[in-house]
């Protein structure tokens, strides 16, 4: 059957996460005196962005609250073991503002949603939590435009894992061939969503290439050619 509707990630999909993440903590490093431990802000974020994955997957592993990962991510990225809850929330939330000032949709997000809104369903699926995600959607006005909003910490299950995109299929009523998931990481994203039985499309912004198996765009005015088979849209070895 034709693909009926679009799963998306948010983060470096959507959302420019990277520009605003090094923008953020550029702010938040200059604000807390805390520039003179490193050598750059790149080399700052490149520790926070280590931090997070690392904590992550203790997330993922199980046995662990979420918002206790977080706080132990604070704690390593300061050096401060003995760093109580509290404090730890606060340095975050003081984090978050100077980010949150930085958020930007991708300058193709919106003509390409509009071109795809009459003929397709939305949803989105994300490695995070809906109290981030749903906010951060509604921040940057397109909360509206996704029917449903599913997150790895309430669901209990992140992707790579099938689980994870069926719920999106089940949200939408919909079996997994009906529907095409939309990531910039091409394992967790489109090789994911693929072997659960999606359309996998591995949004490539950065052009690295390199994986002929995925489904690859470079850039989203791509996908609605890629969607109606249209390759005009980019070079055939672009769509895989």
């Amino acid at each position: 059957m034709a693909i009926q509707a679009i799963v998306w990630d948010i983060d470096d999909t959507l959302f420019d996460y990277a520009t605003a993440d090094l923008a953020g903590m550029r702010a938040h490093l200059t604000a807390e005196g805390l520039m003179g431990g490193f050598d750059s802000v790149d080399q700052a974020l490149r520790r926070w962005q280590e931090l997070t994955t690392l904590h992550w997957r203790r997330f993922e592993a199980g046995g662990v609250d979420f918002l206790e990962t977080r706080r132990d991510r604070v704690r390593d990225f300061l050096g401060e073991p003995g760093t109580t809850a509290a404090g730890a929330d606060e340095w975050f939330e003081r984090y978050v503002a100077y980010y949150e000032a930085a958020w930007e949709l991708f300058p193709d997000t919106l003509p390409v949603l509009d071109l795809l809104a009459g003929d397709y369903r939305h949803a989105v699926l994300s490695n995070s939590s809906i109290r981030n995600q749903d906010h951060k959607l509604r921040v940057l006005g397109v909360r509206d435009r996704f029917e449903a909003v599913l997150c790895a910490v309430e669901l209990g299950v992140a992707k790579p894992a099938p689980e994870a995109f069926h719920a999106a299929c089940a949200a939408l009523g919909l079996p997994p061939e009906d529907v095409a998931y939309v990531g910039d990481q091409p394992d967790i994203d489109a090789r994911g969503a693929a072997e659960a039985g999606l359309t996998g499309i591995w949004l490539d912004r950065a052009d690295a290439g390199g994986r002929p198996e995925l489904t690859r765009i470079t850039d989203l005015h791509q996908l609605p050619g890629l969607l109606r088979g249209d390759t005009r849209f980019g070079a055939p070895e672009t769509f895989g």
